[in-house]
């Protein structure tokens, strides 16, 4: 039977900054220091065994400080900590000051061992020390302070590492968020100038056709009256047909100048086009887009307004409504032409939506209608759905 395959061990939850590390080192080697200096001075009964016993607590300390293995690895600094706490119970049993390595001890566990494992070390480590202390009691009174110091000691540790990484967790989250809030600002000001970029398009294009390519419009319609007017044979009829040339040529320029300032979703195709792609292109609820009617062709601001207010209302849709369905509705009349976006979601009372963004921008789609002559309207209520509606008045070259 294939063995199953194991998730990699995540790494310790608590970096520890290189200036701790070498506290702790430094209180490791000064209390195994102190712990063979006394054994020397004092001229105790085994102070050989109690100095050999602290110079393998050393070697194997320093032997796990410098492979890099322990500090990846969770098994790694399991199996040190393991032989660590071997040497440790050796020295613990010729020497009673073995018991002052058990509290940098609680701090490798907690920082090397997931957080179960480390508690549980430091359990097993605090009533070491505690028997260790006993059984050189030798039969005589023990305090209860060779009970409460290991333990103590324990807790101390335990919830100095607990707040520690209580505290950079809380840091990171801080870090990721001012990150997200700056990458944020960045797409925020991107859009904002595309934006900018878009509007200024679509008031050139209006500029361009409402009065650059309307003028010219009406000097060719005066140039032909008057070319009718004349006898076939006036001197005049020559240069009227030189103007109407001019005025023709740069009438198609300005056209070409509006499909150029044109929005990219009204480049390759119809108004009905771009909404039918609007709707398959839409996240969340299932959009479907329904054409009434005879298309024809609209002029640019008409196209470029009813597909931002189709824009506008869906984002709506999307972000707000929580519907299941909505529908876009392109409906064509003789004298005008009609845009619906209706959907099932939560709806609300459109008599309370503030203006601005908060008013899901009601106020700008609203705007856009009536500056061609049109009607805006919504209807809604809370728990019924919202339909946004908006009707344009057909020029006349378009109605015919």
């Amino acid at each position: 039977m294939a063995a199953t395959p194991r998730s990699p061990a995540p790494r310790p939850l608590t970096p520890v900054s290189r200036v701790l590390r070498l506290c702790l080192h430094a209180l490791v080697f000064g209390l195994l220091a102190l712990a063979a200096g006394r054994a020397v001075t004092d001229s105790a009964p085994r102070a050989g065994w109690v100095v050999a016993a602290c110079a393998v607590v050393a070697a194997v300390y320093a032997a796990g400080v410098r492979t890099p293995a322990v500090h990846r690895s969770p098994r790694a600094a399991a199996v040190w900590l393991a032989g660590l706490g071997a040497a440790w119970t050796a020295l613990l049993v010729v020497s009673p000051d073995g018991l002052w390595i058990a509290f940098p001890l609680y701090f490798l566990e907690l920082h090397l061992l997931r957080l179960r494992w480390g508690i549980t070390a430091v359990a097993v480590t605090a009533c070491a020390a505690i028997g260790g202390f006993v059984a050189h009691a030798d039969g005589g009174a023990v305090s209860p302070g060779a009970f409460l110091g290991p333990l103590l000691g324990g807790a101390v540790a335990v919830a100095t590492v607990l707040g520690y990484q209580a505290l950079y967790r809380e840091s990171e989250r801080r870090r990721e968020l001012i990150e997200e809030l700056i990458a944020t600002r960045a797409e925020l000001a991107a859009a904002e100038r595309d934006a900018g970029i878009l509007a200024e398009r679509e008031r050139l294009a209006r500029e361009i056709h409402d009065t650059l390519a309307q003028g010219l419009s009406s000097i060719q319609l005066l140039l032909r009256a008057a070319e009718r007017s004349l006898p076939q044979d006036a001197p005049a009829l020559e240069h009227i047909g030189r103007a109407r040339g001019a005025a023709q040529e740069n009438l198609a320029e300005a056209r070409r100048f509006v499909r150029a300032l044109t929005p990219p979703d009204l480049e390759h195709g119809s108004l009905a086009a771009a909404l039918e792609r609007l709707c398959a292109a839409a996240p969340g609820p299932r959009v479907r887009f329904c054409l009434s009617g005879a298309p024809r062709v609209l002029p640019t601001p008409y196209e470029v307004a009813l597909l931002r207010i189709a824009q506008s209302a869906l984002a709506n849709v999307v972000r707000h409504a929580r519907a299941d369905r909505a529908e876009i509705t392109l409906t064509f009349m003789d004298a005008s032409v009609t845009l619906d976006v209706v959907d099932d979601g939560t709806g609300f009372d459109p008599s309370s939506a503030p203006s601005g963004e908060g008013g899901f921008g009601l106020p700008a789609m609203r705007s856009r209608a009536e500056t061609l002559g049109g009607l805006f309207t919504v209807e809604s209520s809370p728990g019924q759905g919202a339909a946004v509606a908006v009707t344009l008045p057909l020029p006349l070259e378009a109605s015919r």
